[in-house]
């Protein structure tokens, strides 16, 4: 009892206290309660006695725990007792708090699911499920709830794959349980639905929990992956339901839909959302469970009820009744094809109603603007179909689709002041909101372009006039202003879109003049809104004049794109200006715009994309390319105000610049050095600096910082040898000191650090073979010296920082020492210098940067190496080289620093990132590689010593054979039992890890062949044998491919 009590005070302290200290204290406790071994007495206990519903809720949490555990399961009787005992305590004690009855169901759910396949004399004791409810259901309203709660709570646990066992024994389970129940209890709860409805009394509150359950297991049966697709729940993208083919009758029944809408009319608007999500996942049924004329009997009745449902739309003015029937339009088209929805006998009614409800929709943007996506993707699919239509009934969209189109733009330049008035918030700033829409329309605009074209102009040029007077009036309100700028705003997105929708369209030459008016709006607004930047600018229109431009690039710019287009007779006829020319006009925004993050990288990002030839020779380009300074440019200059992490900008900035240097530069290094002058004078400033003992650290850290963006855009353009060894002998050997000297002093601050060291990760890149020095040149083992002298500098000094707090790990240490892996891995794989030549001449730089690895590597956790992706793949990845190329000095390690390396090896082979996992296959193939070898060498008779490095590598091995073992038993269950999705790489190292540990891949085979069911062992038996048939034991490469065949080919 004093056991009991204590208990129920714990837990009472954990759920209602607001103490932290009190509420921390109690859940350790209650850890300690859950790990103690005689928990499963102790929680039958709480169940029996306990007086609270906390301590009810903890038991059956702790049960949930010990079903769930995968080391030392419970035994079957053990699991079948827990189930029988929660089924009798859920019938005895129907009113339980709502959370403990949850939990309890949720641990009937798990056990049930976890035992699926588990036999008792022949009988799969935990599949009777619809048994095991039976006498809930014919009993009181609350049994009847937690009956049906059992069902619907089972049914989502079995869909939903865990992370704790194998994805292919979810699915195993779950194709079983498809098979074998889920029809029976969809058809269960359609008839009790009908039931329910006929008596319907929803002021009983009983009925009404009742409903609601049923709606709730209904929608989890129709929801259920039925062939293990859905990897993601929260897309709406696989809009086709794969109902099994013996589900049929229940679809080709009129009375299962018309079921649905009846609810629909007859129950509360709180319940008949779920209706609603129920007849979604019923109009998305896959198009081949039914022949041509059951799908157009289907789609008859189901078009019917939409046009009840839109002929008396009361229930619509709840959001979420309204959003449900939104995706149920959207999957009409989706599911369904043009031609089959025409020759519905209801069509031109239905696509008026649609229409009117579409265009009512847009008008009111403030009511359930998220809902809007759906309709639009209905009026995007409809439009999109029109040019491959067959059918002969008209589809009376060249109709409908311009008022849609006209009611989306009118609805969105009405909002604008509205907006301004009332302070709401803009949906201009949801920028992902607005680009998703735009998609959308510029499809649904290009249906019956010449309307949309017209409406276009119209309101852009009234717009525009009316802007344009107010700029000119002396006595023009800033609100009015404003509006018309926010007006502008949305039509210089709006066009923008139709212009990108081209590319859906067979286009013609009327068409593309169409374009070039809308072009030459846009250009002159432009110029309007540019000769105003020095006074004042909109922030917002210049963001979609950048969107307009892009689109425009991606139609009418390019290599790709025919030379002869109508949209160019207009433009040369306003300005006289080629294809690319109007765009140059977008560096006045480099100028106006440098301390606004957003247009600058937006803008710079456009540049990137259009450096091309063309450009080059155009005024703008050259000028940006003699000039590029903070006088002309703001955002190049160092600002105090600023963080350092806000000159991103500038890597992509002369990202641009390079490539459109590298166009004429050739050989011609003084081009090069021009072109290099302000880089010079900034490194030369910086110099000064440092030479002095007292300087201003914060302008130094400013000034290096930009200047290592700067040289990392351009290090990246250069891709060709001839420009790259122009800058390679620009910054060494004169600058790289500089850099060294600011990982001395500043190696504490990220902000710092990280830009140099992706620099000098850039220069040992090797990327095109642009690193490709003379014969008589010793650059590049220089080159590997400071990148050496670089990561030790900086390696020793971050591990001084001693213990930096979790939330900061990453960004005050572990990013840092990624980049210096993928800094040791790029010049160890660069294919620029013979590594033998250091031990030879007695050079520590190789060991200093091995060892600096070591040490950097050991002060990571396990953990860490797979939580962080950018570590875990730079980690592998320079793993992957040294085992390859370096394993004499992975052999030579202590034995705490092999294991260490071996363990996070095992646990990368089951990571989710397939770029890790093929790193750990490579690795692991390269070492038991390197071991067979010397095994081999060992047992021959005029075998040299085994060298001392060697020795003791294998000693280590031989002490801890486990480490070895434990992989070849991962790669083997990968490899048989889950959607191993790289083979190839998983059955590279397979061969060797078998030769060395023969025995235990005996054991290991009789183990799995005997873990399947009697029928299937001979079969498994007979594989492992074929698999080594014909295999030598030799890991050479004819025999290792023969061996990784074996295994890709299916028995």
């Amino acid at each position: 009892a004093y056991f009991l009590a204590q208990l129920e005070i714990l837990c009472k302290q954990l759920y209602e206290t607001t103490d932290t200290s009190t509420r921390l204290q109690a859940e350790k406790a209650l850890v300690e309660f859950t790990n103690s071994p005689d928990c499963l007495s102790k929680c039958q206990l709480l169940l029996e006695r306990g007086s609270s519903s906390y301590s009810q809720l903890l038991a059956a949490t702790c049960l949930s725990k010990l079903v769930s555990r995968t080391s030392n399961p419970l035994p079957l009787e053990q699991r079948i007792d827990i189930r029988n005992y929660v089924l009798n305590y859920l019938a005895t004690r129907p009113k339980l708090a709502a959370f403990v009855t949850q939990a309890l169901i949720q641990l009937y759910a798990r056990i049930t699911k976890l035992g699926w396949f588990d036999c008792q004399k022949e009988d799969y004791v935990f599949r009777n499920v619809i048994v095991d409810v039976t006498r809930f259901l014919q009993d009181s309203v609350e049994h009847c709830i937690i009956g049906v709660t059992i069902l619907s709570q089972l049914t989502n646990e079995i869909n939903q794959a865990d992370t704790t066992h194998p994805l292919t024994k979810h699915r195993k389970i779950a194709s079983s349980f498809r098979d074998s129940s889920l029809f029976d209890i969809f058809t269960l709860s359609c008839n009790l639905l009908k039931q329910v409805s006929k008596n319907l009394n929803l002021n009983d509150e009983g009925q009404h929990g009742l409903l609601m359950q049923l709606l709730k297991l209904a929608h989890n049966c129709l929801n259920f992956d039925f062939i293990g697709t859905s990897t993601d729940e929260s897309s709406d993208d696989l809009c086709t339901v794969q109902i099994p083919t013996s589900w049929r009758s229940a679809f080709l029944d009129s009375s299962t839909l018309q079921l649905f809408f009846d609810l629909y009319h007859s129950i509360p608007p709180s319940l008949s959302p779920l209706v609603l999500s129920c007849l979604v996942q019923i109009a998305s049924v896959r198009r081949s469970l039914f022949n041509n004329a059951e799908r157009a009997k289907f789609l008859s009745h189901l078009v019917d009820g939409v046009k009840r449902i839109l002929e008396n739309p009361q229930s619509l003015s709840d959001p979420n009744n309204y959003h449900e029937f939104c995706r149920l339009l959207a999957r009409l088209k989706s599911n369904y094809q043009l031609g089959e929805l025409v020759k519905v006998e209801n069509y031109p009614e239905v696509i008026r109603l649609i229409a009117n409800f579409t265009v009512t929709s847009l008008q009111h943007w403030e009511f359930a603007p998220n809902s809007v996506h759906y309709l639009l993707s209905l009026w995007q699919r409809l439009a999109a179909s029109v040019p491959y239509v067959k059918a002969t009934e008209p589809h009376m969209l060249e109709t409908f689709t311009p008022e849609v189109t006209k009611a989306y733009i009118t609805s969105r330049l009405e909002s604008v002041h509205i907006i301004l008035r009332d302070g709401l918030e803009d949906p201009l700033d949801d920028a992902g909101l607005v680009q998703q829409q735009l998609d959308q329309l510029s499809t649904i605009g290009r249906c019956e372009y010449e309307k949309t074209c017209a409406l276009l102009v119209q309101l852009f040029d009234q717009s525009a006039q009316s802007y344009q007077e107010l700029l000119q009036s002396t006595n023009s309100s800033s609100m009015d202003i404003a509006v018309q700028e926010g007006r502008l705003t949305w039509l210089v997105y709006i066009i923008g879109a139709v212009i990108g929708g081209r590319v859906s369209f067979a286009s013609t030459d009327e068409q593309d003049a169409m374009d070039g008016e809308l072009v030459c709006r846009v250009l002159q607004l432009m110029n309007l809104t540019d000769s105003r930047l020095a006074q004042a600018g909109n922030e917002k229109l210049e963001l979609a004049m950048l969107s307009f431009f892009e689109q425009f690039r991606k139609i009418y710019i390019g290599d790709q794109v025919q030379k002869s287009s109508k949209v160019s007779a207009p433009l040369t006829f306003y300005f006289n200006c080629a294809h690319g020319g109007c765009f140059c006009f977008r560096i006045t925004n480099l100028k106006y715009w440098g301390q606004c993050e957003p247009i600058t990288s937006k803008t710079l990002q456009l540049l990137n994309d259009l450096s091309v030839r063309k450009l080059v020779k155009l005024s703008a380009v050259q000028f940006m390319l003699n000039n590029h300074t903070s006088e002309h440019f703001s955002f190049l200059g160092v600002n105090n105000q600023s963080n350092l992490s806000d000159m991103r900008c500038r890597t992509t900035f002369y990202t641009a610049l390079g490539r459109l240097l590298m166009v004429d530069l050739g050989e011609d290094e003084d081009q090069f050095e021009q072109f290099m002058l302000p880089l010079t004078a900034a490194f030369e400033a910086v110099a000064q600096m440092f030479s002095t003992n007292t300087f201003n650290e914060q302008e130094a850290q400013r000034t290096l910082v930009g200047l290592v963006r700067d040289l990392r855009g351009i290090a990246f353009a250069f891709n060709a040898k001839t420009s790259f060894m122009m800058l390679f002998d620009w910054i060494y050997p004169s600058y790289i000191p500089i850099l060294q000297r600011a990982i001395e002093l500043w190696y504490h601050v990220p902000a710092c650090t990280t830009p140099v060291l992706k620099l000098m990760a850039e220069l040992v890149h090797n990327r095109s073979q642009r690193l490709q020095f003379d014969v008589s040149s010793p650059n590049g083992i220089l080159l590997f010296r400071e990148t050496s002298k670089m990561i030790t500098t900086y390696g020793n000094r971050i591990l001084t920082l001693g213990e930096v707090p979790k939330d900061q790990v990453y960004a005050l240490k572990l990013k840092g020492i990624s980049i210096c892996f993928s800094m040791l891995k790029a010049v160890l794989s660069g294919n620029y210098v013979n590594f033998g030549v250091f031990r030879l001449y007695g050079d520590d730089a190789l060991d200093n940067a091995l060892q600096t690895f070591i040490k950097l590597l050991l002060s990571i956790p396990h953990s860490d190496l797979l939580d962080y992706p950018k570590l875990s793949q730079s980690y592998y990845s320079l793993l992957e080289v040294l085992t390859q190329d370096h394993m004499n000095f992975i052999a030579s390690l202590e034995p705490h620093v092999v294991l260490y390396i071996l363990s996070s090896i095992s646990e990368g082979l089951t990571a989710l990132d397939t770029m890790v996992c093929t790193g750990c296959c490579s690795s692991l193939d390269h070492i038991v590689t390197y071991l067979f070898k010397q095994l081999s060498r060992s047992t021959k008779k005029r075998a040299a010593p085994m060298a001392q490095e060697s020795d003791r590598f294998f000693h280590i091995m031989q002490q801890h054979p486990e480490m070895i073992q434990q992989m070849l038993s991962t790669v083997l269950n990968i490899i048989i039992f889950e959607d191993c999705r790289n083979q190839w790489s998983m059955s590279r190292p397979l061969l060797g890890l078998i030769l060395l540990n023969e025995k235990y891949f005996a054991d290991l085979r009789n183990s799995i062949v005997n873990s399947q069911p009697p029928e299937k062992q001979q079969a498994m038996h007979l594989c492992f044998e074929n698999l080594m048939e014909g295999i030598e034991r030799n890991l050479l490469t004819k025999n290792r491919d023969r061996y990784v065949l074996f295994i890709s080919v299916p028995s």
